[in-house]
C-alpha cells in the first residue's frame, strides 16, 4: 500500500483497466464486466492515422451539427493548425460528437489544451484534452470497456483522465475485511465469538421477559378484582342509604 501511495497520480501515467475503474486507483478486482472486457482485450492503434499525435487535442461532446468550418473557427484562436479531422459515421456521414486538432506548435496546443476545455459551441459545453490513443500506454478505448470518464447512470465510470481525475488514497486501516470477518484466523474467532456471546445475551433476555410476563399478568388480575370489589361495596353503601 506505501508502494502505491508513493506511486499515486490524480492522472493516469500509463493505462490499466483495473485502475481507471477505481475511484483512487487502488481497486484490485473489477467491479464491473466492461473492465474485464478491456483487461481481456487486445487493442492496437489505427495505424491509418497520420499527424504528430504530441501536437494533437481530441474535443469531445460537440454538438452533432458543429461542423469543420465551426472548429477551425474557435480553435485557430490559439494558434495555427495543420488538420482538422471531425469522426464521422461510415454510413450515414454524421457527425459523432468528437474530433482531432493537430497544431503547428506546441505552444498553441498548450494555449488550446488550458483554454478550450469547457467552451460552449453551437450551446454545447466541450471537452478537451490530448489525444490518448497515440500517447498512453496500454490504452483501451471506451467501446472495449476502456476510456475515461463515462456516466453514472450507466454504472460504468472510468478515473485517472483531466474530466475525473484519481482522488487521493486515505491512508487507513483495512477496517472493512475485519468488519466482514475476512482478516486473520484469530479475528474471525473473535467475531464469531462475539456472535455467539450476544445471541446468549438476547436468548436470556428473552427467558427473563418470559419469567416476568406471568407476574406482570397476576399483579394485572389483582388490580382489577380490588377494582371489582370496592365497586361492589361502594354499591352497597348506595342500597342501604336508599332502604333507610
Amino acid at each position: 500500500f506505501l508502494q502505491t501511495m508513493t506511486d499515486w497520480a490524480p492522472i493516469a501515467k500509463e493505462y490499466d483497466p483495473l485502475k481507471a475503474g477505481s475511484i483512487d486507483g487502488t481497486d484490485e478486482e473489477p467491479h464491473d464486466r466492461a473492465i474485464w472486457r478491456a483487461m481481456l482485450a487486445r487493442y492496437v492503434p489505427n495505424k491509418g492515422v497520420t499527424g504528430d499525435p504530441h501536437l494533437t487535442l481530441f474535443v469531445a461532446r460537440l454538438n452533432l451539427q458543429t461542423t469543420e468550418e465551426k472548429l477551425k473557427e474557435v480553435f485557430s484562436r490559439y494558434g495555427d493548425i495543420r488538420k482538422i479531422r471531425l469522426v464521422r459515421d461510415l454510413v450515414t456521414g454524421f457527425s459523432k460528437g468528437y474530433a482531432f486538432i493537430e497544431y503547428k506548435e506546441e505552444r498553441a496546443l498548450m494555449k488550446a489544451h488550458r483554454d478550450a476545455n469547457r467552451l460552449v459551441i453551437d450551446q454545447h459545453e466541450i471537452f478537451v484534452d490530448f489525444e490518448l490513443e497515440r500517447t498512453l500506454k496500454g490504452w483501451i478505448p471506451r467501446r472495449l470497456g476502456g476510456g475515461f470518464g463515462g456516466k453514472k447512470e450507466s454504472g460504468q465510470l472510468r478515473f485517472g483522465g483531466r474530466d475525473r481525475p484519481f482522488r487521493k488514497p486515505i491512508n487507513l486501516p483495512n477496517v472493512k475485511n475485519d468488519f466482514y470477518g475476512e482478516g486473520s484466523a484469530e479475528k474471525r474467532n473473535w467475531s464469531r465469538e462475539g456472535t455467539r456471546d450476544w445471541r446468549t445475551r438476547d436468548r436470556d433476555h428473552d427467558r427473563s421477559r418470559d419469567k416476568r410476563w406471568p407476574e406482570r399478568e397476576r399483579s394485572w388480575a389483582w388490580g382489577e378484582s380490588e377494582r371489582d370489589s370496592k365497586e361492589e361495596r361502594s354499591r352497597g353503601k348506595e342500597r342501604k342509604e336508599r332502604d333507610r
